[in-house]
């Protein structure tokens, strides 16, 4: 009797874990707890919430390895602990802060990371009457950013011009994530009445729903597939057994597939690669990383291997693929967050597949995000939808154009009302003290 072996460049998959100097140490982590990750990275920076006064967060360089010193400069401008940041996918030293004081703060990060403890942020972003949980930086359009609150809302925010462009009230319970398909023309939203709820929000509704995502009563998280046209849920049974499902978009009546995962308290975070088609799940509490290969048709998912540590991790984040050391053939890179005792690390994981040859492998890189806008807010906000820009990981192509063409933008801050009055007083004030020095020098200033 033959069995059969499912071919996959990526079913040699193994992680390498870092050494002792490319760890971070010696944060106190803030103690409160939420819907959020706790960890968040771009290609430049890491991102994780500190204890008190200001609801600091500390942005750490990739290149300062090491213990993390107690006079570092921070970020710290809100008025209470800071719940999730979100680093902007198209500038790398932008980054928005949601605060238990129910505001977003966006900060410029300067070049070569924090000179001085930040306290004014560029944009001030008012509009939730709760605490705000979760941000999520659209996909394809700049400066767009969503937002979840403790109010039961979802908001949109141009973050360039400072106020909110769009809006969802339809929740009447805690909502536990928020993402956006690969496009940011769908988001979808999970929530604590077990409903997914999934909708254009330039429509300012919802346009399809899961009545009944999972039966256990526990967060569940979202996750969608790329161009498969398809969601992943995870959460809970009834008997708290955690459980993946995938749904069609297009007939969320049942799932298409069910994957029945294990006995455990911790939610799982899914994180989905659509250059490589792996799903990543990384479960709060747990010290393993599941991997699985997706596929268009059935059954729809592979299960690839497995990252086993006896160090739990409080949270996981994703690196974008533009940061990856791609001569190591390093497919992914993820960012685990281990507390122990208040004092947090941070500890980097590469995902590899094994090559023997030192050429670029581009049968396991193909093309991925290129880190540009593919259009405006005012285009998104238009009704304009576009797939995201990609450009080649080769490193002889580094620099060269993205595949779909585009250029990057500058993030230029819209100065408010207030801002305006404030400089106008300043100038008639300056004004004004001129004018008294060429009376008393005896010039006419009428």
């Amino acid at each position: 009797m033959s069995g059969f072996i499912r071919a996959s460049k990526y079913r040699h998959v193994y992680v390498e874990p870092p050494k002792m100097d490319q760890t971070y140490k010696g944060f106190r982590l803030a103690t409160v707890t939420g819907e959020q990750q706790y960890v968040k990275g771009n290609t430049q920076f890491f991102a994780v919430a500190l204890q008190g006064g200001g609801g600091p967060f500390a942005v750490v360089p990739y290149e300062k390895t090491g213990a993390f010193a107690p006079s570092s400069p921070i970020v710290a401008g809100h008025k209470s602990a800071v719940l999730d940041f979100d680093f902007n996918p198209f500038h790398e030293h932008i980054i928005a802060s949601a605060s238990e004081d129910s505001t977003i703060k966006v900060w410029g990060i300067p070049p070569g990371g924090l000179k001085e403890t930040l306290t004014e942020p560029l944009v001030d972003l008012h509009g939730h009457g709760r605490k705000v949980t979760l941000l999520r930086f659209h996909p394809t359009a700049n400066n767009i950013l969503g937002s979840v609150s403790g109010d039961f809302a979802v908001k949109v925010w141009d973050i360039e011009k400072g106020g909110e462009v769009a809006s969802l009230a339809c929740h009447d319970q805690l909502i536990q994530d928020l993402v956006w398909d690969f496009e940011g023309k769908v988001w979808a939203t999970s929530c604590k009445d077990k409903k997914v709820r999934l909708g254009d929000p330039r429509a300012a509704g919802v346009s399809a729903e899961i009545t009944e995502a999972h039966a256990g009563a526990k967060s569940c998280k979202l996750a969608f597939l790329g161009e498969f046209n398809r969601i992943a849920t995870v959460g809970f049974t009834k008997q708290s057994q955690r459980q993946i499902k995938f749904w069609d978009v297009k007939k969320l009546d049942a799932p298409v597939h069910t994957v029945q995962l294990d006995q455990a308290s911790g939610v799982i975070m899914p994180y989905f690669d659509p250059d490589t088609k792996i799903l990543y799940m990384s479960g709060k509490g747990d010290g393993n990383i599941r991997y699985y290969e997706c596929a268009p048709d059935k059954p729809w998912a592979f299960q690839l291997s497995e990252y086993r540590s006896t160090q739990a991790g409080k949270g996981t984040c994703f690196l974008p693929k533009r940061g990856l050391d791609v001569m190591r053939c390093e497919t992914a890179k993820c960012l685990k967050l281990v507390s122990q005792n208040g004092q947090g690390s941070v500890e980097p994981l590469s995902f590899i597949v094994p090559r023997k040859s030192d050429a670029f492998q581009d049968d396991i890189f193909p093309d991925t995000y290129a880190g540009l806008a593919a259009c405006s807010a005012d285009e998104w906000l238009a009704g304009a939808t576009k797939t995201p820009l990609k450009a080649s990981l080769d490193p002889a192509k580094a620099g060269s154009a993205p595949v779909s063409g585009g250029a990057a933008k500058a993030f230029t801050v819209k100065k408010n009302a207030t801002q305006l009055q404030k400089e106008l007083d300043a100038a008639m004030a300056r004004i004004g003290l001129l004018e008294g020095r060429l009376k008393k020098a005896g010039l006419d200033v009428s």
